[in-house]
């Protein structure tokens, strides 16, 4: 089931296509019980949205007529995280889903601003998918600069910024952007280096107020093809990643491979057991996947997982303790 505020403009969307809707059908169409459309209903009634309700056997839901909706006010950061997660559930091949964002997509950037949309249209343009290949964190990215690199690339306009790379390592880089490419959870920038005279792969969040001097140049053409996203594939696979796991998983082989096989190494032990490998930056990555198992599990390296398992089992207790308990009848 889509979380809560995707329902509730699944809703809002439903609402503004009939005139009428049957209660039951109302509810068939978003996959929820009548009780949770009620909820969904009084929701959209505290957003100022005019949802009149019909009771009875014929019972059902329509706007007011003549009412005037409220108007969707976002801020420039909102609008530009609207469009990038829009583009990305474009690209996420989810079935049902990316088409009806492409529709969504095109209206939110056709009712922006001139300024926002310019800088949108950028980051649409310039921006090339690589998949779900790495199973890093999501990184914390400024929208402002995030558009300001986009625009950069699109005007062919030299670039530069402070970079720290991942030894913590600061310098200063005059770059030329051609391409951002989001990859997993992050966004890099692919560009040739001026002062190495050869082309970097240089991580979105890692780079600090990326300024454009006004000078242009004439795009060059990437080794290998022109393929960014496979530049980009190739510069994560080859950066050293400290933490090789080794775990037994109590879950058939198969299972693992299912859920996790893009990012591990699955090797079956017995029928209901396997080995899992993988190598990654963060030990909070092998802990979520271990968890998400649901199953027993039992660390053969690094040593470091387990304390960091430990220090994840003392939150979770401590969570437990704290959290009331559910009242009874609750839903």
């Amino acid at each position: 089931m889509a979380n809560t505020s995707t329902r509730t403009l699944r809703l809002l969307s439903l609402l503004q296509t009939h005139r009428f809707w049957p209660g039951e059908e109302l509810a068939d169409r978003l996959g929820v019980s009548p009780r949770t459309l009620r909820r969904d209903i009084d929701r959209l009634r505290e957003l100022g949205y005019p949802v009149e309700a019909q009771r009875g056997v014929d019972g059902g839901y329509q706007l007011a007529a003549g009412a005037a909706l409220p108007p969707l006010v976002i801020d420039d950061e909102e609008a530009v995280a609207l469009a990038v997660g829009l583009q990305a559930a474009a690209e996420g091949g989810v079935e049902g889903i990316a088409e009806a964002s492409v529709r969504v997509l095109a209206k939110v950037v056709q009712v922006m601003p001139g300024r926002l949309r310019r800088r949108v249209e950028a980051l649409r343009a310039m921006t090339v998918p690589a998949g779900l290949d790495s199973p890093s964190a999501a990184s914390a990215i400024d929208p402002a600069e995030l558009t300001a690199v986009a625009l950069a690339c699109r005007d062919a306009e030299q670039l530069s910024f402070r970079y720290t790379d991942g030894a913590g390592r600061a310098s200063e880089r005059t770059v030329e952007p051609h391409r951002l490419v989001c990859l997993g959870r992050r966004w890099y920038l692919v560009a040739y280096d001026l002062d190495r005279q050869d082309w970097r792969t240089f991580r979105v969040d890692r780079l600090g107020t990326p300024q454009g001097g006004g000078q242009r140049f004439r795009p060059r053409e990437l080794p290998g093809g022109g393929d960014y996203a496979e530049f980009v594939r190739r510069s994560v696979s080859t950066a050293p990643r400290p933490h090789r796991v080794e775990v037994l998983v109590d879950v058939p082989a198969a299972t693992a491979l299912g859920r996790y096989g893009r990012w591990a190494e699955v090797e079956p032990v017995s029928a209901g057991r396997c080995r899992l490998r993988m190598t990654t930056e963060s030990l909070d990555w092998p802990c979520l996947v271990l968890g998400g198992l649901g199953a027993g599990f039992e660390v053969v390296s690094p040593p470091e997982l387990r304390d960091q398992l430990a220090d994840w089992a003392r939150r979770f207790d401590r969570a437990a303790r704290l959290s009331p308990p559910a009242p009874a009848g609750a839903p």
